[in-house]
This record gives C-alpha cells, structure tokens and sequence, in this order.
C-alpha cells in the first residue's frame, strides 16, 4: 500500500511524475476548496511535499503527519516549532544549489562594479555613438569582500572570489572553526572595512535586517552590497535611501522583501542589478533540488531517515 503524500504549492514537473508514481499523492492546489478538503482528508496524509511552505496551521490539520520534504534550502516559510512538537522531521535541498548561487552572487558583483547590464542598456538605446563612450566603472580584482553568512554557499562564494584575488572577511554570530579566512565579530565593522558587502544568511526572525541603516551607513559611498540570501535580511526602505542619497555605491539584489514586488525607485536606478530571485535557476540545479525532495521522503519512508535534515 502506498504512503499517502500532499503536496503543498506547485512542484516541477519531473518531481510531481515521481511522486505519483511511488505514492499515492494529491496536489492540494487542485482541490476547489482547500480548506473543506483538509478537514474532511488531511487525517489520511502521512507525507508533506512543499515549495517552502509549512504554516503552523497546514501542519495541524495534518493529524497523521510524519515527515515534511521541502523544495529548496530555507525554511524560513516552515514553522519548525510546530513541526517539533510533533516529532516531525523536516527536510531540505542543501548542497546541491551551492554552485549555482555562489556563480550568481559573482555575476551581481561584476555586473553591478562593471556596470554589465547598463553598459549593455546605453549601447542598446544608441547612445554610443551619440554621447560617446560609456563612463568609467570600478574593477573587482583585487577589491575586499566581506561576507555574512560563511556556511556552504559562504565558502563555495569565497573560493570563487579568491580567484579574483580579492581580499576576504566574514561575520557569523559564532566564528567558525575550519577555516582561514578572518572572522570579524562586527557586521558594521566589516561593512566599513569592505568594498562588497555580501550577504548568504538564513531568512527569519534571527535575521530580520541584520543589514540595516547603520550597516549601509558604514559601507559607504564607494561600497556595493549584494544579496543573495533573503529579502528580509535587508531594510528594504534603508537601502533605497541610502542608494538615492548616494551613500553606497550601488547593489546587487537577487531578492526582495515582498517578492514579487520590487520598490519602482530599484527600478529606476542603473547602480542596481536586480534580477527575479533566480539564484538556484538553473536546469541542473533545479533538478537536483527536485530529486532531494523525492529522495528525503523515500528515504524516510524507506529507512525512517531523510537524506537532508533541518530538525
């Protein structure tokens, strides 16, 4: 008999095939009124496979529930307490994605110091032969990089960036243990130190605008912040103001505070490189993200362990 499995949000194409196949599954997304069809089945349902989302609420009228399966590393989305209480295990997508969002946060950085993409944007409106060349930008080589958050992204971006002979820091709230680069136990401190200020930290309540006005104050006028973690790590209210009162020298921003939403004065600026939360987009990627999904709850189903585990 097969384990009885919900999926929550949408799911790629190829992972929903998997699912179906080896359980017996049902998006809940298709049902006409979600919440009736959760009071009269959500007992049947032993398995949980989400886009990122577990509320307190989903999980409570999940009685049978034994283990979540989520599509990507954060959890900020999954209440883990309430999962906790139950002794529900949660797992995630670590690992496979390190590459691909240490090779975006690269590419924000160059683009946002070469000016890439308004480069391309002046060329395009034919402004080149009109105004002439386009102004001088600033080199990454050789530049100072300081990075908030030195997990597994953190360390696969600083190998990156030491190809570039940049100078490196990081801030973590414990200094860790296996590694070379220098710990600075200030954020500010290595804001005021560095010329990219790099941020890759869990989303949450933890780290709700870690990166805030004081913060952009001291990276200053020839500083760039670039984020590839979590909208809410950022005030996105203070990074407006500092980037039209010039007080940093621009920034790169894979994500948002109310995404899909991005603030119309982002918009208008050419120091910004923003792009749709794009940082594990790729088909290689995305597909092993698929994978560990399906996996963890074979996995648990089959061993009484996930392949990834949160808690």
């Amino acid at each position: 008999m097969k384990h009885r499995v919900l999926q929550y949000g949408r799911l790629m194409p190829s992972l929903e095939e998997q699912l179906a196949e080896a359980f017996d599954w049902r998006r809940l997304v298709d049902e006409a009124d979600p919440k009736a069809f959760l009071a009269a089945h959500g007992r049947e349902f032993v398995g949980l496979a989400t886009a990122g989302f577990a509320d307190a609420a989903l999980i409570d009228a999940l009685p049978s529930l034994k283990v979540i399966s989520s599509f990507g590393v954060g959890v900020d989305k999954i209440d883990l307490d309430a999962a906790a209480r139950r002794g529900i295990p949660v797992g995630n997508t670590p690992d496979v994605l390190n590459d691909c969002v240490a090779d975006l946060a690269l590419a924000l950085m160059l683009d946002v110091a070469r000016g890439i993409g308004a480069s391309e944007r002046y060329l395009r409106a034919g402004l080149w032969p009109t105004k002439g060349p386009y102004p001088l930008q600033r080199k990454l080589s050789g530049k100072k990089l300081g990075i908030v958050g030195l997990g597994r992204i953190g360390h696969v971006i600083a190998k990156r960036a030491l190809a570039f002979d940049m100078d490196i820091r990081y801030h973590n709230r414990r200094p860790v243990l296996d590694t070379s680069i220098a710990h600075e136990p200030s954020l500010v401190e290595l804001a005021r130190w560095c010329d990219f200020l790099l941020v890759i930290v869990p989303g949450g309540a933890a780290t709700r605008h870690l990166v805030n006005e004081a913060v952009l104050d001291a990276l200053g006028t020839k500083g760039y912040l670039i984020n590839v973690a979590r909208g809410s790590v950022v005030d996105e209210v203070a990074l407006v103001r500092a980037l039209l009162d010039k007080r940093i020298a621009g920034a790169g921003l894979d994500v948002f505070e109310n995404e899909p939403q991005v603030p119309a004065e982002l918009m208008a600026l050419d120091n910004v490189v923003l792009v749709p939360h794009i940082g594990s987009a790729t088909v290689e990627t995305r597909g092993a993200m698929a994978q560990r999904v399906f996996d963890n709850l074979k996995s648990y189903f089959d061993k009484g362990k996930l392949m990834s585990q949160v808690t």
